[in-house]
């Protein structure tokens, strides 16, 4: 009888101390973004010290990657648990469309949010005689890291202009930074990035030297055979020596998830993130165009339940 006394205590101390350490599990919130010069890393770094501010138990991480289709890859195998990544990537991510950098449809991965626009940006060496598109011709020209949003972004504005990388005199693939210090060394004549406003890769590059902010004109943009890429317009003095208003192409970017990832984290995820814009406003000036009234507006893939919960609860959705 002692024995079985003895058995049914330690049954019960295992039970309560199971119990226990899944109570204590840490949260671990690994927010994948970009290159450490562009705007989706500083506004990580932001959500990464909120969350572990404010989620209980919160173990944080900010990897930096090349972006969009690396990141929903790794969301995918479950090496991340929030990720931004460009809106055109996402639909390309879902539906498994294999030359954007996808083996099969990522059906793992869930939308928290619609983020702010990107918008492409082409800069060229002034001395580069670089005005418009067509001027790219013969030109050495980088259009962004291997198989990133940026890269597939190159592809759909030169295909929109009848153009292509044959058509380049040099085609570079390197993301932000290292295409600024090659046009800084006239190594360069040009550069198409996408990302916020203000990026800090271009600021720096446009109070360097004199460079040309290139067109990209709305004829263009309806040529491209998708709606995720918009006219739009890189408003005059968003960098130093750029007087004019630029047109050229926004896409929205995407806060995105995984099926992995509990309902109720990515519920703390969502809601701290909209409660706190200020903080991101503050990391970066681009987060002041994330608004809660959009949040829900475009996505391709399905909302995390944990986000539509959030959404529900505020009234976004009915």
């Amino acid at each position: 009888m002692k024995t079985k006394n003895r058995l049914g205590s330690l049954a019960l101390a295992t039970l309560v101390a199971i119990s226990a350490g899944a109570i204590a599990a840490p949260n671990f919130i690994n927010i994948l973004t970009g290159g450490t010069s562009g705007v989706y890393y500083p506004i990580g770094v932001a959500l990464s010290q909120l969350y572990g501010e404010k989620i209980e138990g919160a173990k944080t991480s900010v990897q930096s990657t090349k972006a969009s289709v690396e990141n929903l890859n790794l969301l995918q195998a479950g090496r991340g648990e929030l990720a931004l990544a460009l809106g055109d990537a996402v639909a390309n991510a879902w539906d498994g469309v294999e030359e954007a950098g996808y083996k099969k449809p990522l059906d793992k991965i869930r939308a928290i949010a619609a983020a702010y626009p990107n918008y492409i940006q082409i800069v060229a060496n002034a001395d580069s005689g670089i005005k418009t598109i067509a001027d790219l011709k013969g030109k050495s020209v980088s259009v962004g890291a291997p198989k990133s949003g940026t890269e597939l972004n190159s592809r759909a504005i030169l295909a929109a202009a009848g153009m292509s990388y044959d058509d380049l005199g040099k085609v570079e693939y390197l993301p932000y930074a290292e295409s600024v210090e090659l046009i800084k060394n006239r190594q360069l004549d040009a550069t198409l990035q996408s990302s916020g406003l203000g990026m800090a890769a271009y600021r720096d590059l446009a109070s360097t030297m004199a460079v040309t902010f290139v067109s990209i004109p709305a004829d263009v943009v309806a040529n491209i055979h998708s709606a995720a890429y918009q006219p739009s317009h890189i408003p005059a003095n968003t960098y130093e020596g750029q007087s004019d208003d630029v047109p050229t192409a926004a896409i929205t970017n995407i806060f995105v998830s995984h099926t992995g990832v509990s309902d109720e984290l990515a519920y703390q995820m969502t809601k701290l993130m909209f409660e706190n814009l200020d903080k991101l406003a503050s990391a970066h000036a681009a987060a002041k165009n994330i608004k809660l009234e959009t949040a829900t507006v475009g996505l391709p893939i399905p909302l995390h339940p944990g986000a539509e919960r959030y959404y529900r609860e505020v009234g976004v959705l009915k």
